[in-house]
């Protein structure tokens, strides 16, 4: 005798693109379909919010975010995430298991807005510094030994080296005794 699938409560956050969304409810019809075409039963569904993207992902730069709260067989969310994967209405779907919510704090969710914190100029660190992938800092934190920066003036005398003569083919001027401008 075949044993009935255990079911869960699910929570799905969908993004679609801007085509799957361009009429006014098709997202939610959209999520709503595909949840039921693999046995899921929708408890609560939500077009949450439509937003500018971080990163372009297929193409898109703005997407529309559709949460659902279903029941479903446990055996039923890999085929679900594998049709959306496929699908090109769908930027991408994120499933967790919602056992621990009821009906009534399903109906309380509601997207967070968008807080932009911007910090006053004088808190932000200098260019070189921070985020912007340099860490060594600005030229003026380091010692100047010349007119070559950090590395020595390279023109003149070596001092701590002895003299080295460059290759056969490479012939500079100051190798045999005359200045750069003769």
């Amino acid at each position: 005798m075949a044993e009935a699938a255990k079911t869960n409560t699910y929570e799905a956050m969908f993004l679609l693109g801007q085509t799957a969304t361009q009429e006014n409810e098709h997202g939610v019809a959209l999520a709503k379909a595909v949840v039921e075409r693999h046995g899921g039963k929708i408890l609560v569904i939500k077009k949450w919010d439509e937003r500018k993207l971080h990163y372009e992902i297929k193409g898109q730069k703005r997407g529309t975010y559709v949460i659902t709260y279903f029941k479903a067989p446990a055996n039923a969310i890999t085929p679900l995430e594998r049709e959306v994967k496929l699908s090109s209405d769908f930027l991408r779907m994120m499933v967790i298991r919602a056992d621990h919510l009821n009906e009534a704090e399903m109906n309380a969710v509601e997207p967070q807005p968008i807080v932009k914190e911007e910090r006053p100029s004088f808190d932000r660190p200098p260019f070189g510094f921070g985020g912007d992938g340099g860490d060594r800092g600005g030229r003026g934190d380091r010692p100047s030994f010349g007119g070559g920066g950090d590395r020595g003036d390279r023109a003149g005398d070596r001092g701590d080296r002895p003299f080295r003569p460059r290759g056969r083919d490479d012939f500079h001027p100051a190798d045999a005794g005359m200045s750069e401008k003769q």
